[in-house]
């Protein structure tokens, strides 16, 4: 039996969380949640993983998985919060270690920072095989937008990450610590050699041309028409086009909070001596 995928949007960051879950059953897990932001005032709140929490009660469900494909630079991670409402392991794919390696040293964090990836519940090995509920499931390891980005293959479904966009979007971006176009091609070549009638399910939109937003694609339709990979596009090609891209665009508003959270599995640098907690700004060193 195939999974149910419900998605929740985030028009702000362009995210899509997933509650992913079996008819019949109670496990699900729920992939890549946000946490909303002010950057303004520093302020966080819970309107959108709230939401999550609102479908997952209605629906009688019980958190299994809280799943990360990667850690993010355009949103801050729920999966924290979620965890504290309903239990459940928060896992991302085991290189998390060369992430937070890196950004220990960009952040200088505290000395109790561990670089082991102990802030998760669950580390994923490549290729590794896990279940929902009825569902088996698999992670696979797709590098290139940064070293540590992990796809989720569920039934017939694959979570993709920040791999593919929409066919009208693309791709993702390869300018962040670790990132490589050359294998975020071979990344994109392994999700491509599915079937093709596999869904894939997005991590973001970013409509073109007035559309409403979209999510959901298939193998067959990324392969005739994604702008930036479709069949005939050599690795060369995609390397010269990505570089070249990746080049003029600036970076995410929500970086540097995102990743300082991130990379604690969506937890808070721990509070100061007055209470507080502090994110830190790294200056001139992105």
């Amino acid at each position: 039996m195939q999974p149910i995928v419900q998605p929740f949007f985030d028009l702000v960051t362009g995210t899509v969380t997933y509650v992913v879950f079996q008819s019949g059953h109670q496990e699900c897990a729920v992939i890549d949640p946000v946490l909303d932001y002010d950057p303004k005032a520093g302020r966080t709140s819970t309107t959108n993983a709230d939401k999550v929490i609102e479908f997952v009660r209605q629906r009688g469900l019980r958190v299994q998985w809280i799943l990360e494909t990667h850690a993010h630079a355009d949103h801050l991670s729920a999966a924290h919060y979620l965890r504290s409402n309903f239990g459940g392991k928060i896992a991302i794919g085991e290189h998390i270690r060369t992430i937070q390696r890196v950004f220990q040293t960009l952040f200088k964090l505290e000395p109790g920072f561990h670089v082991d990836g102990s802030q998760f519940d669950h580390l994923f090995r490549e290729d590794e095989a896990f279940s929902i509920g009825g569902l088996t499931a698999k992670a696979l390891y797709v590098p290139g937008h940064t070293p540590a980005d992990t796809a989720y293959q569920i039934g017939n479904v694959v979570f993709v990450g920040d791999t593919l966009f929409m066919p009208d979007v693309g791709t993702a971006r390869c300018d962040f610590p670790g990132g490589n176009a050359h294998t975020l091609y071979g990344s994109i070549r392994k999700l491509l050699d599915l079937p093709g009638d596999t869904r894939l399910f997005m991590c973001h939109d970013y409509p073109l041309d007035g559309r409403q937003p979209e999510w959901e694609t298939t193998v067959l339709a990324q392969r005739a028409h994604n702008i930036h990979v479709h069949d005939g596009v050599t690795e060369d090609q995609f390397v010269s086009m990505r570089e070249a891209r990746d080049a003029t665009l600036a970076m995410p508003v929500l970086i540097l909070p995102s990743v300082q959270v991130n990379i604690r599995a969506g937890d808070f640098p721990p509070c100061e001596e007055n209470g507080i907690r502090y994110l830190k700004i790294p200056l001139n060193a992105l």
